[in-house]
């Protein structure tokens, strides 16, 4: 492949050498280099591409695209460009030759709710006979593969070689959620989504490394309805106006109010022990009753977007209702059965926002206890473990403080800064550092009545400790409490 070719949908200028040469690799990682590869330099949190120009060279790199300026060995083709992650974004999908054109593409992105309507959506268009491709925050799946996830939206080389995988493996659409990052970062730069969908938005992401304020926050996550065809959205939001406001797409609404193109109407809570669930009746564009086995409002939201999505597959109304019925995600309120008396769920919910939701959405169940396990990571601000403490102590009738990824930290000073939250408030805790010791706890001690939540590990099975993970799976320390138990 020749450098011109990769380069084709960019402004750029040649500094030195020439870009029409032949190129062996596209890379962006200089351990990677190899012969004639073309090295993108990247400007990154921890290291700077920039700085890695001579040693790629040694390693046998023929151009590099730059956006400083750098000193480049004699031999070297230096290309510049305004931004070398947005550059990365349009020549990785040229290197892989556009495999997006071949796909429909559905991209998900807001605060909460977004790993849920995307197995949503690839359940109800699977069960039609389309063959749909993820990639989201818990994995990647191309057909029977499964590629555990480092970043909710990978960056763009990766996106674009996933895409070429699914095109392969007979793919003819894909789900994927859009972070913020994602879209500030230019990993999604040229990708031509079919639909864009926005869940909601609450005020998290906002520090270093993530985004300067709560307008940038919003400005992000309004990107994504500029590079779409059809954008859906939570009409409901309070921040639904702003995030469209630039938007160039056609629009579509879902929610609870009038006016809406899809609107829920006639809510009911479905409770039982071991179970929790919702049923509704959409009405607007479509007109049906719906059932789901996942609590809560959000539940709600979730499958109107799959709903919303679907009705453009021309999905039926059995098809949609069939899916939504069977819909299950790993780690998000994932009823695991450990008694006839009461009821056990893991969520992934890991900061004060997500663990207030969830816990106000049990608190419509009216059970006798909501018994919160949970900790928080390590090397994070402690400002999240102060509010995720006085949250389960303001909202939990029990709260037992454990382990979570103490990472290069004391677990203990972790449940310590946490307590200093819990002490807000009039809730009761205990703390048990020990993970496992504390689920044998909380089902041990379990009550008739009682909703019992493993909160913040989710999909995750791992425990990170001293730069290490350990292997941790909630639902075998589950089962291992149960045979302890009995």
């Amino acid at each position: 492949m020749r450098l011109s070719q990769l380069l084709e949908c960019l402004e750029y200028e040649v500094i030195t050498g020439n870009s029409d040469m032949e190129i062996s690799t596209l890379i962006h990682d200089s351990r990677k280099v190899e012969q004639k590869s073309v090295f993108v330099c990247i400007t990154g949190a921890v290291s700077d591409g920039h700085a890695y120009v001579k040693e790629v060279f040694e390693k046998g790199a023929a151009a590099v695209i730059a956006e400083k300026n750098v000193e480049a060995p004699e031999g070297l083709t230096v290309i510049r460009v305004s931004d070398t992650r947005y550059a990365l974004a349009l020549m990785s999908a040229a290197y892989f030759g556009y495999p997006a054109k071949q796909l429909k593409i559905i991209g998900i992105t807001g605060t909460k709710g977004k790993t849920t309507t995307a197995y949503m959506v690839k359940s109800i268009l699977e069960g039609v006979g389309h063959k749909v491709g993820l990639i989201g925050t818990i994995e990647a799946v191309i057909g029977d593969k499964a590629i555990p996830a480092n970043n909710t939206t990978p960056e763009s080389y990766t996106i674009q070689n996933y895409f070429s995988q699914m095109v392969e493996a007979g793919c003819d659409s894909v789900v994927m959620e859009v972070s913020s990052q994602g879209l500030m970062l230019h990993r999604t730069a040229g990708i031509p989504f079919e639909i864009g969908i926005f869940t909601n938005l609450g005020e998290d992401h906002i520090g270093p490394n993530e985004h300067k304020d709560f307008e940038d926050y919003k400005r992000c996550k309004g990107l994504l309805f500029k590079q779409c065809k059809i954008g859906i959205a939570n009409a409901d939001d309070r921040w639904y106006e702003d995030v469209f406001k630039e938007a160039t797409c056609k629009r579509e609404t879902f929610g609870f109010r009038e006016g809406v193109d899809l609107r829920a109407v006639n809510v009911e809570h479905v409770s039982r022990p071991g179970y929790l669930g919702v049923r509704y009746h959409v009405t607007g564009r479509m007109d049906f009753d719906v059932e789901i086995d996942i609590p809560g409002e959000f539940s709600v939201y979730n499958s109107l977007t799959a709903i919303a999505v679907c009705r453009h597959f021309n999905v039926s109304v059995e098809h949609i209702k069939r899916a939504l019925k069977e819909a299950k995600v790993k780690g998000r309120i994932e009823m695991v059965k450990v008694s006839d008396a009461f009821t056990l769920m893991i969520d992934y919910a890991h900061n004060a926002m997500s663990l207030e939701s969830l816990l106000h959405t049990l608190r419509d169940y009216h059970p006798e206890r909501i018994v919160t396990v949970f900790g928080c990571g390590g090397n994070r601000s402690k400002t999240r473990r102060y509010e995720m403490g006085e949250v389960a102590g303001r909202l939990s009738d029990f709260t037992i403080i454990t382990s979570d990824n103490p990472r290069f930290e004391e677990p203990q000073a972790i449940i310590d800064d946490i307590i200093t939250g819990m002490k807000r408030t009039d809730g009761e805790y205990i703390s048990i550092c020990d993970r496992k010791e504390a689920i044998k706890y909380a089902i041990g001690n379990g009550k008739p009545g009682d909703v019992i939540i493993l909160a913040g590990k989710g999909h995750e099975t791992y425990q990170e400790i001293k730069g290490v993970k350990y292997d941790m799976d909630e639902r075998v320390l589950i089962q291992e409490v149960l045979e302890e138990l009995e």
